[in-house]
């Protein structure tokens, strides 16, 4: 059984998610609405359908995928178009989203580059494309959550292979892939910890390139944040070391 199948039956994590504060969705949801009302968008990973209730208040046809039948369930309170799926290949014809997005879903994937590549092909060209994953490879910050991020020692670990990635993108481009992570599993159940990829704004950013995407915005803050400290935290870049990682890409338009 894959590390995904385990959310397969997972009531709890379905109760987690629907006592989650709906303002943390809310500066991804705004990213992922497109500006055309009825515009078709797709959330992967959707949960318990809180993104995919916004984008339906908002005039969106609001589709979502998760792997897990019990978040399907509640999510098909707020839009008929939610399915269960398999992790993988997604439901839909190429270029059939205005946009599509995935929040804390990528370091959750078997294959993540596979999954970037799948979510670039359901947009269409000149549409939009959200991933907003942690950064564990936080160099700069306090509070750290999960183990790979805490303490100096590894702090430092992740600076060196940040910039040994950073040679890898230059000189062997085909060689880049995301670090694996052994999963940290606890009772009760808690995400983030039981991740699998070492997500971070530095690989999103190349894979979504690769995928043929130009990226706008790399952020280290995937929710709103006073402008002025918003403003000072994504200035330079500092951002790649710190916090989250939220980037904002699009498809490319074929000439």
């Amino acid at each position: 059984m894959g590390h995904q199948d385990t959310y397969r039956h997972n009531e709890a994590y379905a109760e987690f998610l629907e006592n989650w504060d709906e303002s943390f969705y809310a500066k991804y949801a705004d990213f992922l609405k497109p500006s055309s009302p009825g515009a078709r968008v797709l959330d992967v990973g959707c949960g318990v359908g809180q993104v995919v209730k916004r984008l339906a208040e908002a005039g969106c046809e609001a589709h979502g995928v998760d792997v897990s039948e019990p978040n399907i369930a509640k999510a098909k309170r707020f839009s008929p178009h939610c399915q269960v799926y398999d992790g993988k290949k997604l439901p839909y014809a190429d270029a059939f989203f205005e946009a599509a997005g995935a929040l804390n879903v990528l370091e959750h994937v078997e294959e993540p580059e596979a999954f970037i590549l799948e979510l670039a092909r359901v947009v269409r060209p000149g549409g939009r494309i959200i991933l907003s994953s942690p950064n564990f490879f936080r160099v700069l910050g306090f509070r750290d959550y999960h183990p790979r991020m805490r303490g100096l020692g590894n702090k430092w670990r992740n600076w060196r292979r940040l910039q040994e990635k950073r040679r890898e993108m230059k000189h062997a481009p085909s060689c880049v892939k995301f670090d694996r992570m052994t999963p940290i599993v606890k009772e009760p159940f808690t995400p983030d910890d039981d991740a699998i990829v070492a997500t971070n704004p530095l690989e999103m950013a190349f894979f979504l390139q690769q995928a043929g995407c130009n990226v706008e915005h790399v952020l280290c803050t995937d929710r709103y944040v006073p402008k002025l400290l918003d403003l000072i935290l994504n200035l330079t870049p500092l951002r790649h070391l710190m916090f989250n990682a939220f980037v904002v890409a699009r498809k490319a338009r074929k000439d």
